[in-house]
């Protein structure tokens, strides 16, 4: 078999695939040489130079497998890939401990002026008094985003004697108390934090969520570091805070856009360093990385399991024919729970009704744990690591089945625990599409897509026209509307659909008009 190594890979990784199969080296390749040679190769090792379009996975008559020696696959055509057949895998975990040191050093680099002094020292200046800087020692970290990276932070913070507050809010008590940290809320970390740094994706939720008005919140002096995503500080409001004093600095590694040049806002401005996306550049981290995805594509061209997977874990056919209708049902019942869910989730139980419980159901209830924890992780979920992260988080995941379904050929049932209360989601196929029937008590009839708005109400007039005339009034249109009755006399539930996100500020206006018990929304572009 052959194997096509471009961007770059480390010979360390090479060599491994060396031993047992045909392994062409091709360190800068064209997009136009990649498209004419692909078809011969069984596997293909890239960075990230590489584009690894649909065309070129459509002249691949004989790929296998993919492999990228990084965390990022963007440049990877993930679905067509999956159309195909094709394993793609990454390496989520080789370049943890560079971008874990890499925020310490800039933190460290931070508070002690290393930059500035260096500059002005190459200059032959000696300015001793001017970049006095400030201890770790007895300082608060706050750190948002408690994923291997975040907890990595923490752990070399607490040694530098640093107190440690964290925002997660999908991190339960049990895992924050075996990490030594203290949970709070976001708004509790940005006020009482002396360093705040960053370990989130970017997602519609978070980007931006670090704007001017959150930087005047903070403590006067306070040093924020970004290594993990660019567009979670917006970054034109951090220059405008350091300039004017309301922050005292920054070190960023991450941008919005990159490669970022001389009219970048961040660019020029005394008080934040800047280094060139170096998080994961590293020599251990490139060899650890290249390592990573040599050992799956060995195992792939084995026909045996890949580990770190992005796209679909292997299954039989037989079996993937009964449930491949179910998967995306599956994910979707995993973004409502969380989406819905007050707290930390502490325990997910899924149940399989009717005819879907008669054949092995684990890539489904992954699924679900997938669609789950998606939306609130740095790191990539897939269908390989889903229980693994799951587990690491403190997470009980259990599956039922019952032959029964009174209503329905099959029914899928996801019951979470989270902070103490309990929250029953179920659906169903009706013909090929995913609906949710389901939410705890209320019966409903939902098309799980695009933004729902999610209300349970008292059964009387004027309430539902109060959420319409309110969300009309900001603009927010509303494209569907479901009202689902329950057992308990007098309760209802809403559930609009709705083209447009919904500011935190109008969702409590939504939840305080008489007779609302509660809003939610859940965003399935998320997921």
């Amino acid at each position: 078999m052959k194997v096509l190594a471009a961007d770059g890979i480390s010979p360390k990784g090479i060599a491994l695939l060396q031993k047992e199969f045909e392994v062409d080296v091709r360190d800068k390749i064209s997009a136009e040489e990649l498209l004419s040679i692909i078809p011969e190769y069984d596997a293909l090792l890239v960075r990230s130079a590489s584009k690894v379009t649909a065309e070129v996975i459509g002249r691949a008559a004989k790929l296998k497998i993919i492999g990228r020696a990084g965390v990022g696959v963007d440049n990877i055509d993930i679905p067509a890939a999956t159309a195909k057949g094709i394993i793609v895998i990454n390496s989520p975990g080789g370049n943890t401990i560079a971008a874990t040191e890499h925020t310490m050093a800039m933190m460290l680099a931070l508070s002690r002026n290393i930059p500035i002094a260096n500059e002005t020292m190459q200059k032959g200046e000696w300015n001793r008094k001017k970049y006095v800087g400030v201890e770790l020692r007895g300082k608060t970290l706050g750190i948002i985003g408690m994923g291997r990276i975040g907890a990595g932070v923490a752990k070399r913070a607490m040694a530098f004697d640093m107190d440690v507050i964290a925002y997660d809010p999908y991190i339960n008590e049990e895992r924050a108390k075996s990490l030594g940290v203290t949970i709070g809320t976001f708004g509790e970390v940005i006020e009482q934090a002396d360093f705040i740094t960053v370990h989130m994706p970017l997602t519609k939720e978070t980007k931006g969520m670090i704007s001017l008005a959150e930087m005047k919140r903070m403590k006067k002096g306070v040093r924020l570091i970004n290594c993990a995503r660019g567009g979670i500080i917006v970054e034109e409001d951090l220059a405008e805070a350091v300039k004017s004093g309301i922050v005292a600095g920054a070190a960023i590694d991450v941008f919005t856009s990159e490669p970022v040049g001389l009219g970048h806002p961040l660019v020029g401005v005394p008080g934040i360093i800047l280094t060139p996306h170096l998080g994961a550049s590293t020599v251990e981290a490139q060899i650890g990385v290249s390592i990573d995805v040599a050992e799956g594509v060995h195992a792939a061209l084995h026909g045996e399991p890949v580990a770190t997977a992005v796209n679909m874990a292997p299954v039989s056919r037989e079996v993937m024919r009964v449930i491949a209708p179910y998967l995306t049902l599956a994910e979707r019942l995993g973004g409502m729970v969380v989406g819905m869910a007050d707290g930390a989730i502490e325990e997910v139980e899924v149940t399989y009704k009717g005819e879907i419980m008669e054949v092995s159901t684990g890539l489904l209830t992954t699924a679900v744990v997938k669609g789950m924890l998606n939306p609130i992780l740095e790191d990539t979920v897939n269908y390989v690591n889903a229980p693994s992260l799951a587990k690491d988080r403190g997470i009980t995941v259990t599956e039922r089945k019952q032959k029964e379904s009174k209503h329905y050929e099959s029914l899928i049932s996801v019951r979470i625990k989270a902070g103490g209360k309990e929250l029953t989601v179920a659906g169903t196929l009706f013909g090929t599409e995913g609906r949710i029937v389901r939410i705890n008590k209320f019966r409903v009839d939902v098309d799980p897509h695009a933004r729902l708005l999610v209300c349970p109400h008292t059964n009387r007039p004027g309430i539902i026209g109060a959420v319409g005339t309110l969300l009309g009034r900001a603009n927010i249109n509303i494209s569907g509307m479901q009202v689902g009755r329950t057992e308990i006399e007098g309760t209802n539930i809403m559930v609009l659909t709705i083209d447009h996100d919904i500011p935190g500020d109008m969702l409590e206006k939504v939840k305080a008009i008489d007779g609302i018990f509660g809003a939610k929304l859940v965003n399935f572009y998320a997921i």
